[in-house]
């Protein structure tokens, strides 16, 4: 078992320093196990595995509660420091089996492919797809040139609301880029046996982004 010092707490220790306070493990365990976790369709028990392999020994209860409580810091964290995302959109939305229901996971993605944000919903009508729209401007802060999208009506008229200055186009094969971006999430929801409720899936996938 790896064994590291108590970190004391101090007037003077840095926001890093507290967000680690208390915990027997360094923060590049930690970040690692979460990094494994979010970027590969693992379990918590196959990162504990992982880990023992590499003679740490660890629970994966202990993994989950480090995702819960690390993930969505370190999923801002690298938000800030990447570049301006494009200013191409692409949009699409698939359904999600949630408790029985169906759900609509709504993805946005750039001309890279590079996700921009996503929203679970219980419905793809015109006030889903505005209430999409407006989560992606407050994150963003700015409007893009082109926003692409398939053949559904909700799009185009949220569109004309929202961004009417934006051109429009939904050409057939033109959005298989936010189209694929959904596979990873395919994958993720078989490991996971499918996501307890809407409100998981939206923790969960906004970290995963």
């Amino acid at each position: 078992m790896l064994l590291v010092p108590v970190m004391r707490h101090t007037s003077e220790m840095t926001p890093s320093e507290t967000l680690y306070h208390r915990h027997r493990f360094p923060p590049e365990i930690i970040s690692h196990c979460v990094w494994l976790y979010f970027r590969f369709s693992l379990s918590f028990r196959d990162v504990e595995e992982l880990m023992s392999s590499r003679g740490v020994s660890l629970t994966y209860e202990t993994v989950r509660e480090w995702c819960l409580k690390f993930g969505q810091t370190y999923a801002n964290g690298l938000r800030r420091k990447s570049s301006l995302s494009g200013d191409r959109w692409h949009l699409d939305e698939v359904f999600l089996k949630i408790n029985g229901r169906h759900h609509y996971l709504w993805r946005a993605v750039d001309q890279d492919g590079d996700v921009l944000d996503i929203l679970v919903q219980s419905r793809r009508d015109k006030k889903a797809a505005k209430k999409f729209f407006r989560k992606l401007l407050k994150g963003l802060r700015y409007v893009p040139r082109v926003i692409v999208t398939d053949k559904l009506k909700s799009y185009g008229a949220a569109i004309a609301e929202v961004m009417p200055r934006v051109e429009h186009l939904q050409q057939k094969y033109q959005n298989n880029r936010a189209e694929n971006s959904h596979q990873p999430t395919r994958l993720r929801e078989k490991v996971m046996r499918r996501f307890k409720s809407a409100g998981h899936a939206q923790r969960f996938l906004s970290i995963e982004l």
